[in-house]
Formats: structure tokens, sequence, C-alpha cells
């Protein structure tokens, strides 16, 4: 069984059960929503000493938590799971998840950092991704960034350092 070495940061005891199925792994749980600034300061502390992974739910609430987390700590990885592999019978979520996806997704977290953008946003506009949604998802999935709006994107490919040339290499694959 593979060993992570970051700590993952999870919603609750099922993700954390449904992640130990498949690695070797240590996890702080944020409760939900409801996460205090107990838990954000015990992120802190495990971030400068081990580093953290966020894997939070791909919905809304899910989406604010990470967000909280990013707040205090901006250096956290980031790995994102599909919301169509991550839908139960009755749920969404981590713990809903296909295991592959989980795998995947652990395997390939990306840290976004503030730097001067990699894509300009005439660039960007120029890639005809504002308009096409069935492109904008597979940039989200092919660089594993998650998901988001036009915005959201735009912002998330700088973050990582993605250039227009990549992205255009990337569509030329999907067709």
């Amino acid at each position: 069984m593979k060993r992570i070495k970051e700590v993952v940061v999870v919603e609750g005891k099922t993700d954390t059960s449904t992640l130990k199925q498949l690695f070797d792994v240590d996890t702080i749980e944020t409760h939900g929503s409801a996460i205090n600034k107990k838990t954000i300061d015990l992120i802190k502390t495990t971030a400068q000493n081990r580093g953290v992974i966020i894997l939070t739910d791909p919905d809304g609430p899910g989406k604010r938590i990470r967000d909280k987390i990013v707040q205090a700590v901006p250096n956290a990885k980031h790995a994102f799971v599909a919301q169509k592999d991550a839908r139960g019978k009755k749920k969404l979520g981590i713990a809903e998840a296909r295991h592959d996806a989980i795998i995947e997704a652990i395997e390939n977290a990306v840290t976004f950092e503030e730097s001067e953008p990699s894509l300009s946003w005439s660039e960007f506009i120029d890639l005809d991704i504002m308009g096409n949604k069935a492109k904008r998802l597979y940039i989200y999935q092919y660089f594993h960034l998650g998901y988001g709006n036009v915005k959201t994107l735009f912002k998330r490919l700088n973050m990582v350092g993605i250039t227009k040339a990549q992205i255009e290499e990337a569509l030329a694959k999907r067709q």
C-alpha cells in the first residue's frame, strides 16, 4: 500500500475510511462546513511540518471548505475528484467516489502559486474555451484542476503556470 507523505484534509470520517482502504495515509477531518479555528490551526501546523493535500467533496460546501483552508494555508496541495466520479446512489462525495478517481486525484495533486501570469486574458479568449463548456471541462480534467466557472479556470491555469501552448497541445489530443 502506497504511503502518502502529506496529510490529506477531508470532510469526514467516511472520507478517511475510504482513503485508508487505498493508501497508508494520515488525515485531518474538517467535520464538513463546521470547520473551526482549532482545525484550521492544526492544518497550518501540519502544512509547515509535513505538507497537506486538500481533498474535499466536489460540491459547493466542499469548495467553501477548500477556500477557507487556502486562506490560512496558501501553499497547500489540491486534489480534485470530478463530480461524475464522485456520485453515489444518494450522495455526492469523496466517500462515494470511484477508487481509481481518488488515486488519480492524489497522484496528480497540484499546488497553486500566485506569480506572473503564464496566460493572458486575450490568449485565453483566443483558445475558444469560454463559450465551449465541453472544452472547458476537458481542460479542467486534463490538468487536474477540479471544476469551476470560466474565471476560475483562467485563475487556476495561471496559478499552476500552464501556458497557451500547453493548452493547445492538450486540446489537440482531444480531437
